[in-house]
């Protein structure tokens, strides 16, 4: 018998949702509604409330696709976010409640797809262990690359010389409010040429997540004489900050635009007290190894570790 209340979630209660979230130890603003709901439209949306009684104690960000349910596809990473101060017996019981709860609906699996390995907190690593008594199959590991600005980390030498060589060429870095200049005349021309695809947002979607999270979508871009070069785009999410997008133009690859940009934040970043600086993966599945060679290089050489994340398979029937 569960010991908690499970509840699909619903838009009456959002402001709920979004308190315990902005409180939680996982918070980070991709698990408030107002960032998960911009895409709605692609998703059967089949979030996850834990109550007791009248006080909310978890949320689980999830979708349904038949009789599977997914933490969200479109997020990064998923999982459980929690209520602070909770003990790890609470924890137990809202995963064995929601456990009991989805097998209840016809639920035939539930696919979590963890934080990489530095988002974590002693909840998240606690629900791993306790995934591993479960009748669960680690299906996929990804590798995810960043900067750990709690440890020293080496530049490589050659861009270190570039970058101190080009303090002195005219590079203008600005943080800007319109993303249409980059997306238009870099990032999509670039992805479409170099990997034959497509950014994952819209401009139009990058420019409502902008008006939602003022503080938290950033783009950067850098100039040459008036004309850009290269850009990032930032998510800032406390003391984690993530490159979302790098793109730069044939003329900016020939003046390594972009990667005086990236080392530019990774210092600014570093000053401004942030714990990491995430770039992301290398998974690329049209690749033989399954992996980009070369951005694993690059991000390697611009200092970042590499860590874990972990993707579950949980059978419920």
């Amino acid at each position: 018998m569960a010991k908690y209340h499970v509840s699909i979630y619903t838009k009456e209660r959002k402001t709920q949702w979004d308190t315990l979230v902005k409180a939680s130890p996982e918070a980070t603003f991709l698990f408030r509604r107002d960032f998960m709901e911009y895409h709605q439209h692609q998703f059967l949306d089949y979030s996850i409330m834990v109550f007791d009684n009248e006080v909310l104690l978890a949320v689980l960000p999830a979708n349904r696709v038949g009789e599977t349910v997914f933490s969200h596809q479109g997020l990064t990473y998923g999982g459980f976010v929690f209520k602070p101060d909770l003990s790890f017996i609470e924890i137990d019981d809202i995963l064995s409640s929601v456990l009991e709860f989805l097998a209840r609906h016809g639920i035939k699996s539930l696919d979590i797809k963890i934080t990489p390995e530095f988002y974590q907190t002693e909840n998240t690593r606690h629900i791993i262990r306790c995934l591993k008594n479960l009748n669960v199959e680690r299906y996929r590991k990804d590798r995810i690359f960043a900067v750990n600005y709690a440890k020293p980390f080496t530049i490589h030498k050659t861009k270190m010389k570039h970058f101190n060589k080009n303090q002195d060429k005219g590079f203008l870095i600005e943080e800007v409010n319109d993303f249409g200049l980059f997306w238009t005349e870099v990032l999509i021309p670039r992805l479409a040429e170099k990997h034959n695809t497509t950014p994952v947002h819209t401009l139009s979607e990058i420019e409502l997540l902008k008006a939602r999270f003022k503080n938290e979508v950033k783009q950067f871009n850098i100039y040459l004489k008036d004309e850009l070069l290269a850009g990032i785009t930032i998510f800032d999410k406390g003391r984690i900050v993530k490159s979302q997008y790098g793109a730069t133009t044939k003329l900016g690859e020939k003046e390594r635009a972009l990667e005086y940009l990236f080392l530019s934040l990774i210092f600014k970043f570093q000053t401004e007290g942030k714990h990491f600086f995430s770039m992301g993966t290398v998974r690329d599945t049209a690749k033989p190894l399954g992996y980009n060679k070369g951005l694993l290089r690059q991000k390697k050489e611009l200092g970042c570790l590499e860590y874990n994340q972990d993707f579950y398979k949980i059978t419920l029937a």
